[in-house]
């Protein structure tokens, strides 16, 4: 990736049709990066659930929503973590770096429903994208009682000047960075598909900063495995947890 300094430089990769601030970079990383990765993510770390599995570093998160805190892996940290750094994209969460990676695998026709990441984080979320691509969907929280019909906004649906639902194409090796309103205000989800089809300008809302538009000829996405990377910044952390699990020492 050629070097972007500062948030201004980030400012050109903004999703323009989106609520503020939801950016998208292509070639985050490089392709032996990437593999690189990939190989270095540990097989004994990995929770199936029903539609995919996961694993957390350096920990889960306890019931009252903190960390153990705990250095997080090398082959995480680098290139990636001072990429972020270059960027400035946690300069204004509380310990100005990510300290949390939560590692997803969907297979083809896997996804996970609409859900929101919640309060226990900072509001700033960056995920890379790695193997496949796949379309993640966005859609508005609805305030509205079960059996009242939601307002014309949460319809269908614009929600003011921005375009909601809406389709981000996220392709192997990108970034995607959503702060703000984006992260308060909107739920985020992938569905189960095999295939992500009606591609186009039209349709999704980053088409114009993908790296490769014409990867997608037809208006398809034959999807593949693919492994997120999602880094956030816990607020709460335990210190003493660390040493109580000799996390330290790894």
């Amino acid at each position: 990736m050629d070097p972007i300094n500062g948030r201004e430089g980030l400012e050109a990769f903004r999703i323009a049709s989106l609520p503020p601030e939801f950016y998208y970079i292509p070639n985050f990383i490089t392709a032996e990066e990437e593999a690189s990765i990939l190989d270095k993510i540990p097989a004994n770390r990995w929770i199936t659930l029903s539609h995919r599995r996961l694993q957390a570093h350096p920990s889960t998160l306890t019931k009252n929503n903190t960390l153990l805190g705990a250095p997080l892996p090398p082959y995480l940290l680098t290139p990636i973590a001072e990429r972020f750094k270059q960027l400035g994209i946690f300069d204004d969460t509380p310990h100005r770096q990510p300290n949390h990676v939560l590692i997803n695998e969907y297979k083809k026709g896997e996804g996970i429903m609409p859900h929101e990441d919640g309060a226990a984080y900072a509001p700033v979320v960056a995920t890379v994208s790695l193997g496949g691509s796949l379309c993640l969907e966005l859609t508005v929280k609805s305030s509205v009682p079960e059996g009242e019909s939601a307002p014309e906004e949460e319809k269908g649906g614009e929600k003011g000047e921005y375009a909601v639902p809406a389709r981000i194409l996220q392709e192997p090796r990108s970034l995607l960075v959503t702060t703000g309103a984006a992260y308060a205000d909107l739920l985020h989800g992938i569905s189960p598909v095999e295939v992500d089809e009606g591609l186009g300008e039209e349709t999704v809302a980053n088409w114009a900063l993908l790296g490769d538009s014409s990867a997608f000829e037809g208006g398809r996405n034959e999807r593949g495995t693919r492994v997120s990377l999602t880094y956030r910044d816990v607020l709460r952390v335990s210190g003493a947890a660390s040493k109580v699990l000799g996390m330290g020492r790894r």
